[in-house]
């Protein structure tokens, strides 16, 4: 049996969901999940129950998204 090591560099690829949960599973200490849902409706659910501090870590990631070196 192969063994599979999954990418965790930068791509331009989506990813699956799932994919992408299962990876944060047991590593974070909080989390803002958005994006679309089956139906195309927005979707929003958030472990902070301050939005004053949704809305900082959302601008800091943002800021650090802004600086990645675009690719190839």
């Amino acid at each position: 049996m192969a063994k599979i090591i999954p990418f965790t560099g930068i791509t331009r690829l989506d990813l699956p969901v799932d994919t992408v949960l299962e990876g944060a599973k047991g590593k974070m200490k909080g989390v803002i999940l958005l994006g679309y849902d089956n139906e195309g409706e927005l979707y929003f659910a958030s472990t902070y129950a301050d939005g004053g501090d949704v809305l900082w870590l959302l601008e800091h990631c943002k800021k650090k998204l802004l600086e990645v070196d675009d690719l190839p």
